[in-house]
């Protein structure tokens, strides 16, 4: 199973030798029912779907309302993504064994695919009645409220879990999720590395190497998340999170040119990614290369309208000494992002440039007006009163 992200897996039953009706039946019977359960769920595993849905429909010719077969039926349609049908065949089992473990996990598993994650922790719950040291519904159940941003109950069950096994994968990479979601890095770097060091350095999991790389760039530790950017890179030379990572790193450093090879690297892969296009764009710019920068952010524009390429043509206009022209791409995202201090600031500049001090003021004050918290237009605004 995947111990990044668990996977929608079978859980098999473990006797398919009792009567699944409290009548008694002929040995015959009985033999045959179990038979063609055990059939069933081995074509599951080797992924004979088809075989597997005749194989327990035969058994609901001879036992209408059979828990192996309802169950077994629900589970050939969750493994085809069909889960509105599993649903149908988990709800019916219910309805004749109220107290179906298999029933119950199938059932919530299908709930957390349909992103009802309120569903799925009501069945998981109902489930851990009657099993309550069950691991993987435990973890199950943590991923769930993490995905309702829960944190409390989520961080409690996933350390649950860790109480019962020490170094349980499902868990340490839940945790890692669960505080980076709420921007605790240095937790979530904690669980991720322990990950790590659990696991041989050239098989652990890619998604691990970037998870780190990842906390390492939020906590601006940039040099140390170029390590395992670069070992996922090692691995898969085209990984998107790697070199995303690794450019961001190097931004992050001031290295801008080892950064403007890595935003290349995903434009090479993916020539129309918006975000990129305008990332290149900012890094060319930096260095000074305006002509470059330009074609970035004009090729980023072609494709949609993008708030930071046009912030980036303007920032260039007003590099380059064109003020007048600077003002006016100013003027035009103000009307569009009102909200956005950083182009106050801009504009004021502009103008304090072109001998137009009282208009910077009035920009400048005008802003003010709808937040008074932003300390760069405060600190701007209060320069110019001052001179």
């Amino acid at each position: 199973m995947d111990k990044f992200n668990q996977t929608e897996d079978i859980m098999m039953p473990e006797s398919f030798t009792e009567s699944s009706s409290p009548d008694s039946k002929p040995d015959e019977i009985t033999n045959k029912i179990s038979d063609l359960s055990k059939k069933g769920y081995q074509l599951i595993k080797e992924n004979d779907i088809q075989g597997a849905k005749k194989a327990f429909n035969e058994i609901l010719e001879i036992e209408e309302n059979n828990n192996y077969a309802l169950v077994g039926l629900g589970d050939t349609e969750r493994k085809l993504n069909h889960f509105n049908d599993a649903i149908s065949y988990y709800k019916k089992c219910l309805e004749f064994y109220p107290a179906n473990n298999y029933a119950l996990f199938g059932l919530a598993d299908c709930y957390k695919a349909l992103n009802q994650y309120a569903k799925a922790i009501d069945i998981w719950q109902q489930y851990l009645v009657h099993d309550d040291k069950n691991i993987t519904v435990i973890t199950r159940v943590a991923d769930a409220y993490r995905k309702i941003h829960d944190f409390r109950k989520s961080k409690d069950l996933y350390l649950k879990v860790l109480e019962m096994e020490k170094d349980n994968a499902y868990a340490l990479i839940g945790l890692g999720h669960l505080n980076y979601d709420f921007k605790e890095y240095k937790e979530a770097l904690y669980y991720w590395t322990r990950i790590y060091e659990l696991n041989n350095k050239d098989t652990v999991d890619i998604r691990v190497l970037t998870a780190i790389g990842n906390c390492h760039r939020k906590l601006k530790t940039f040099q140390e998340g170029t390590k395992y950017f670069e070992m996922a890179l090692e691995r898969e030379p085209a990984n998107f999170y790697a070199l995303f990572g690794l450019a961001d790193c190097y931004r992050g450093m001031n290295q801008q040119f080892k950064s403007i090879f890595y935003w290349n690297k995903i434009l090479e892969i993916d020539p129309k990614n918006k975000v990129i296009l305008t990332r290149a764009g900012d890094a060319y710019r930096t260095t000074g290369n305006y002509e470059e920068a330009k074609t970035y952010y004009n090729k980023a524009l072609e494709i949609d309208f993008d708030i930071y390429a046009a912030i980036g043509l303007a920032l260039i206009c007003k590099g380059e000494g064109n003020n007048e022209e600077a003002a006016k791409r100013f003027e035009n995202l103000i009307k569009n992002d009102p909200r956005n201090g950083r182009l106050y600031v801009d504009l004021a500049e502009c103008y304090t440039s072109m001998n137009r001090k009282q208009d910077a003021i009035k920009v400048l004050s005008d802003y003010m007006k709808m937040d008074s918290r932003n300390t760069a237009v405060r600190n701007t605004l209060e320069k110019l009163q001052r001179n």
